[in-house]
C-alpha cells in the first residue's frame, strides 16, 4: 500500500510538472513594467504541489519545471534561475505553513505569507544576484535601465528598477497565483483524494508517508 501511494504521488507530481512547465510559455507582460518581467500562472501547480503534498515536494516541483526550460533558454539561464528562486521560495513558505495549520484560514495565511516572502527574496536576488550576472552575460546595466525607462519614467537606475519593477510586479504575481491557488486546492483534492473532507485528509497523510 505505501509502495503504491509512493508511485501515485511521484505521478501525480510529474503530471503537476508538466502542467507547470507548459504553462510557463504562456505569459504575458505588465504595464508599466520592466520587458523582462512577464506574468505566466506556472507556479500555480507548484503551489498546489506543496499544498497536497508538502513544501520540499514543492520545491522539486519548481526546480524540475525550471530545469526543462533551461534547455530552450533565451536569457542564458537567468529566467529560469528567477524563477526557480521565486516559485521555490513560494512552494517552500506556503507548504511549511499550511503544513503547521491544515485549515481554511492556514491556507489564507500560507497565501499571503508566500506573498511577502517572494517579494522580498525578488527583490534581494534581483539586486543582489540576477541582474548583475544577466548584465555580464547578456546585456549591459545602461541598455537594461534604458529599456525598462522606457516603459516606465520611475526607473532610472538598479534601485528604481527594484523599487518600480521587481517588487510591484512580484506583489501582483504572487497574488494572482495564490488567488488562483486558493480556488483550486480544494476542489483538485476532493478530486485526488476522495469528496469527504475526512477520507481526503487521510488520502493526503498517506501519500505523505
Amino acid at each position: 500500500m505505501k509502495q503504491q501511494n509512493s508511485v501515485r504521488k511521484i505521478a501525480l507530481m510529474g503530471m503537476l510538472t508538466a502542467v507547470s512547465a507548459g504553462l510557463m510559455f504562456f505569459e504575458m507582460p505588465l504595464p508599466f513594467m520592466p520587458p523582462f518581467l512577464k506574468l505566466d500562472i506556472s507556479a500555480v501547480p507548484i503551489f498546489l504541489g506543496s499544498f497536497l503534498f508538502g513544501p520540499i515536494e514543492g520545491v522539486i516541483i519548481a526546480l524540475l519545471k525550471s530545469l526543462i526550460h533551461l534547455l530552450s533558454t533565451q536569457t542564458a539561464g537567468v529566467g529560469e534561475l528567477a524563477d526557480f528562486l521565486i516559485t521555490g521560495s513560494f512552494a517552500l513558505t506556503g507548504g511549511l505553513v499550511y503544513r503547521l495549520r491544515s485549515t481554511a484560514k492556514g491556507a489564507l495565511v500560507a497565501c499571503v505569507s508566500s506573498v511577502g516572502v517572494i517579494t522580498i527574496v525578488g527583490a534581494v536576488a534581483n539586486y543582489f544576484i540576477l541582474l548583475p550576472f544577466y548584465a555580464a552575460a547578456y546585456m549591459p546595466y545602461d541598455a537594461i535601465i534604458a529599456a525598462c525607462q522606457a516603459l516606465n519614467p520611475a526607473i532610472t537606475d538598479l534601485k528604481g528598477y527594484i523599487l518600480f519593477g521587481v517588487v510591484p510586479f512580484n506583489l501582483i504575481k504572487g497574488t494572482v497565483v495564490a488567488g488562483l491557488t486558493m480556488l483550486l486546492y480544494h476542489r483538485l483534492k476532493g478530486m485526488l483524494f476522495g469528496q469527504g473532507a475526512a477520507s481526503a485528509q487521510m488520502s493526503e497523510k498517506a501519500l505523505e508517508k
